[in-house]
């Protein structure tokens, strides 16, 4: 199954020659989330091969317009597609008018199964086949959420086990849904596997929801609005620097910064790769639009490593 990071748009407030408004698909096995759309995200999803059939929920921060003015655009789309399947739509409670007035803000023929879920305080807002969607509250001028997707943890089977118990066919499926099968059980032919973890980061400061989203996430996609020579101009506007979103990265263990919202006034990506290696270890990527960035295989855990 696939699991990406569509880069539909990475500026700020002021869109660029090369950068458009926010947006950002993530393809999770057979969920479609759709992050933050700004301005522009239609046409940009048209430009990744991005089909609106795709989408199965749309996720928003905060209702900022480079992060929600293209709300119309999508959900008229779902009906022109004709979307079969449900789609959830996530915000601040507090923004709910503004999303009743993107949702209709011109005469259309609605046909879509577009389902809203306000969000009013932090925690657990969804869970299905994908695990558990959580939202967690962010520092900025206006209410903002960020989101956490948690893979549930599971099993690795171990095929040299397998055999050596004489476990096959069906009869492996069984043991994963019984947990016994003949006195075999499920620990005596697999070991522990730690679910994956990707969090979503927009316009904030530090504060604890930073923190508690990007824990031990695989993937941390995160604003980097200024670089560390402006930090008073981030902190004041509610922003973060590269430097700082960085840091955050490495005391919570992530494993691949995906760092985004760039203003305008920075015209070389470089300088924001070069401030995050200083702080962070691990994979960087300074996100540029269209890009697909691959969510990190799996790690091993300890048990699985050492199994003979």
């Amino acid at each position: 199954m696939t699991r990406e990071l569509v880069v539909l748009g990475t500026a700020s407030q002021v869109p660029t020659r090369h950068r458009n408004q926010n947006g950002y698909l993530l393809r999770w096995d057979g969920e479609g989330l759709l992050f933050d759309p700004g301005e522009g995200t239609q046409r940009q999803m048209v430009h990744a091969g991005v089909a609106v059939t795709d989408v199965t929920r749309i996720c928003v921060t905060h209702f900022h317009g480079d992060h929600s003015l293209g709300l119309s655009g999508v959900i008229q789309r779902l009906s022109l597609d004709k979307v079969q399947h449900p789609v959830h739509a996530h915000f601040p409670a507090s923004g709910a008018h503004y999303f009743e007035r993107l949702r209709h803000a011109t005469s259309f023929y609605e046909t879509a199964d577009l389902r809203e879920q306000p969000i009013s305080a932090s925690g657990q807002i969804a869970s299905g086949k994908f695990g558990v969607l959580e939202a967690q509250l962010l520092s900025h001028p206006v209410e903002a959420f960020g989101y956490r997707l948690i893979e549930p943890d599971g099993r690795t089977m171990l095929p040299e086990r397998l055999r050596s118990f004489g476990i096959q066919g069906p009869d492996v499926g069984r043991l994963q849904r019984e947990g016994v099968v003949d006195g075999v059980s499920l620990d005596d032919v697999s070991v522990p596997r730690r679910g994956q973890r990707f969090a979503f980061v927009m316009d904030t400061r530090l504060c604890d929801g930073v923190y508690a989203l990007a824990e031990d996430a695989d993937m941390l996609v995160i604003e980097s609005t200024f670089l560390a020579e402006d930090t008073r101009l981030a902190r004041d506007f509610g922003h973060l620097t590269a430097q700082q979103a960085a840091r955050v990265a490495a005391e919570s263990g992530v494993r691949q910064l995906v760092l985004t919202h760039f203003s305008q006034r920075y015209t070389e990506p470089q300088r924001f790769f070069d401030e995050a290696r200083a702080e962070f270890g691990g994979e960087i990527v300074v996100a540029a639009d269209l890009e697909r960035v691959q969510v990190p295989k799996r790690r091993s855990s300890p048990a699985e490593r050492l199994a003979p």
